[in-house]
Formats: structure tokens, C-alpha cells, sequence
């Protein structure tokens, strides 16, 4: 088992820094596959990455066709798989510089079993394959806390799951743990709504630590493929205030 490293303290680029870092990237003619462009940080990544205009092709890997229409898409490309069949779909992966993982579901949706094999199953089959077919930078979102040793069992399976997208042996390996996400979800969370609004309150005194909306992972997700990586060190993780300073460059 990989263990995951301490994260990494690396500056922050200036948005004029940043600007530059973004045109010398679209110079390289790149592709990225999406996993989980349906979900609530999944679809504010899409958006993200066409806006920024840095790769010539966008691939969605997901187990259902997404209504995408007009030429704001053109570029954009969907890989339909079956998850419990994914070595019949290794030509999905093939062809792209850099993967974006935002795979996840719940225990509440699918039930111990189904979130375990979810998040970390399907996670690491997916990141082999990347790896197989010629991706060298895995972005993973994780969750704040992750731990493959922890008691909770969700901490622990985003943990293990971690370790396992480490294993692969990306050139680069982002893992982003952010805390509690805030977005406006379309199914309906009850419980989850009213922590959403806790939390959005909360995040008014301290805005870095308890929680993130979805956007700010996305934008920081897709400025942090633009930055070099970690130096010698192959993985970086990066906790949910790095995300914020990250994100909220414009």
C-alpha cells in the first residue's frame, strides 16, 4: 500500500502569473478525460475547462450520454462505459495527457457495498486503465480527512482509494481534499441542505475550513494542471484551504 505524503506548500501564481502559465499550456496541444461530469463538482469542472480553453480535446467517460449541444462543445467528446465491465472500455482512456476524477456517490444512494464499490473500486480500476493508456496527471477529488487507517468507514475508503490512484504510478498525481462541498444539488438532500446552509453561514468567519462550494474546487482543479508539479516528489495533496486559494484566482 502507497502512503500518502504530507501536503505540499507550494506559492500561489498571480493572476497575471497564472495568465501566462494558461497560454504557454494551450500550447501544448493537450487532452484531459472527465470521470463524473454529471455530478455537482463534475459538471463545474466541464464548464471550467471550456471556459479556460486549455486542451484541444475533452473526453467524458460516464455511464450515460449528457445533453450537450452547441459549439460550445465541439471539442468535447463521450466515452459511454460500464463500469463493472470497464477492461471492455480501455480504449476510453487511450490518447489523453491528463485525467480528472470526480467519481462518487453515497451510502444513502447506493448502500455500503455500492459506495465502497463507487469510490474506490471503480476510482482505482479507472486510474489503471489511465495510466495504461498513456495519462501522465491524475486528478482525484477526495474529501478532507481521508485516511486509509481511519475508523469512520467513509474517511477510510476515500483513503484507501488514495493510495490505490498513487500505485498507479502517474508521472503526477494531484489528490484534492476538499471539505464539505456547497452547491445546489438538483436530487433533493434534506439533511444535507440544511448543513449546506450551516455551513455557507459559517463560512463568512472562516471561509477556508469547513467548507468549499463546487465551483472553487473546479477552477482549482483545472489552474493547478497548468502549474509544475511537485518537484521530485510525484504526488501532491492539496487540503481544502490550498483549494481556496487556488480556486479563487480569476
Amino acid at each position: 500500500m502507497v502512503c500518502c505524503k504530507p501536503p505540499l506548500r507550494m506559492s500561489v501564481p498571480t493572476p497575471e502569473e497564472l495568465k501566462n502559465l494558461q497560454e504557454s499550456f494551450r500550447g501544448k496541444n493537450q487532452a484531459c478525460f472527465i470521470l463524473g461530469a454529471s455530478g455537482e463538482t463534475g459538471k463545474e469542472l466541464l464548464a471550467e475547462v471550456l471556459r479556460q480553453q486549455l486542451f484541444s480535446k475533452v473526453t467524458l467517460i460516464g455511464r450515460r450520454k449528457l445533453d450537450l449541444e452547441g459549439p460550445h462543445y465541439s471539442n468535447v467528446r463521450q466515452e459511454i462505459v460500464d463500469f463493472e465491465k470497464l477492461d471492455e472500455f480501455a480504449a476510453a482512456f487511450q490518447g489523453h495527457d491528463v485525467g480528472f476524477c470526480c467519481l462518487g456517490t453515497t451510502k444513502a444512494k447506493a448502500g455500503t457495498a455500492g459506495f465502497q464499490r463507487v469510490d474506490l473500486d471503480y476510482v482505482q480500476h479507472s486510474a489503471e486503465l489511465a495510466k495504461a493508456g498513456g495519462c501522465h496527471h491524475f486528478i482525484l477529488q477526495s474529501a478532507k480527512g481521508a485516511d486509509a487507517s481511519s475508523s469512520f468507514f467513509y474517511l477510510r475508503v476515500k483513503g484507501e482509494a488514495e493510495s490505490r490512484v498513487q500505485a498507479a504510478g502517474f508521472d503526477r498525481c494531484s489528490i484534492f481534499r476538499p471539505a464539505v462541498l456547497l452547491c445546489d444539488r438538483q436530487e433533493s438532500r434534506p439533511a444535507e441542505w440544511v448543513a449546506q446552509k450551516v455551513l455557507g453561514a459559517i463560512a463568512y468567519i472562516h471561509p477556508t475550513f469547513f467548507s468549499i462550494p463546487t465551483v472553487t474546487v473546479a477552477r482549482a482543479m483545472v489552474n493547478n494542471v497548468v502549474m509544475p508539479g511537485p518537484g521530485n516528489q510525484k504526488v501532491e495533496i492539496l487540503e481544502n484551504a490550498r483549494l481556496h486559494a487556488l480556486g479563487n484566482i480569476k
